[in-house]
């Protein structure tokens, strides 16, 4: 049985949930709840790929012991790594609609900078995901003129918000609402941009997200399992590089966060 959330944020409909099945009943536990519930203990099966997660045991004709199950487990084991780098925008003009909120010069400098750096990673890069909003595209579109033969797309999912009310408080937190209409649409972000790889997947994948401040942390936060209050701990400068590395096991590791290495001085930015 599929369960469908939907959770209106800025006049759209927003994002469903499934309900996963094991030994053929279905489950209690929706697999998309905000707030994100949080435990001292790794969840292996944080992102519900698991193979007993992937298989539907009445497919198995009642061969849900021995070789059949342990056939099936074997297949739904993920193989390969994913690199994952989150990239956030260039410096922007602080207009009033999100038409007049463009790079300036120096964030497309920027954009420019961290696009070399990615091409110099020599890494083939399987897709660039953007968020829709026009830092973001401009900064994709930058980076995407130094790696040719990317697959290239643009999701709402990615756009900035406030994900969850900050711990320790900022004199700069929202009202309630605020983050009860963005934080579902990231928390959906994460879900459907950071797990492990598919099953059928063999060889390691390289894949750029192009996106916003608050985006990126709420999403580190959340693949290290940390408690996803703690997003507002960190700062990332513009076109900065965070990359997250998802092994087949369904560990998670931080390889870099915010480095902004690549640019001089003069260049940086928040």
């Amino acid at each position: 049985m599929f369960l469908r959330r939907a959770v209106l944020a800025g006049g759209a409909a927003l994002f469903a949930a499934v309900i996963l099945k094991h030994n053929g009943e279905d489950s209690s536990e929706p697999a998309v709840s905000w707030p994100p519930p949080f435990t001292r203990c790794w969840d292996p099966n944080w992102d519900r790929r698991e193979p007993m997660s992937l298989i539907n045991l009445n497919d198995l004709k009642g061969n849900s012991e021995g070789d059949v199950l342990k056939s099936q487990l074997k297949k739904y084991e993920a193989k390969a790594k994913r690199h994952i780098y989150l990239v956030r925008h260039g410096q922007y003009v602080k207009g009033e609609t999100d038409s007049e909120k463009v790079l300036t010069l120096l964030g497309r400098e920027q954009a420019n900078l961290t696009g070399q750096r990615l091409a110099s990673f020599g890494h083939t890069y399987n897709v660039m995901t953007y968020s829709t909003l026009q830092r973001a595209k401009e900064t994709s579109e930058i980076i995407g003129q130094h790696l040719q033969g990317m697959k290239c797309a643009g999701s709402d999912l990615l756009i900035e918000g406030h994900p969850i009310r900050p711990d320790p408080p900022s004199h700069e937190s929202k009202s309630d609402v605020k983050y009860f209409a963005a934080g579902p649409r990231i928390e959906s972000a994460f879900r459907c941009f950071i797990h492990r790889a598919d099953y059928e997947q063999k060889d390691e994948s390289y894949e750029i997200i192009v996106c916003h401040d608050n985006v990126i942390r709420y999403i580190v936060c959340r693949a290290l399992q940390l408690p996803p209050e703690a997003w507002l701990r960190m700062e990332l400068n513009h076109g900065s590089i965070t990359e997250l590395v998802i092994h087949p096991n369904g560990h998670v590791t931080l390889t870099m966060l915010g480095d902004a290495g690549h640019m001089p001085v003069p260049k940086l930015s928040y």
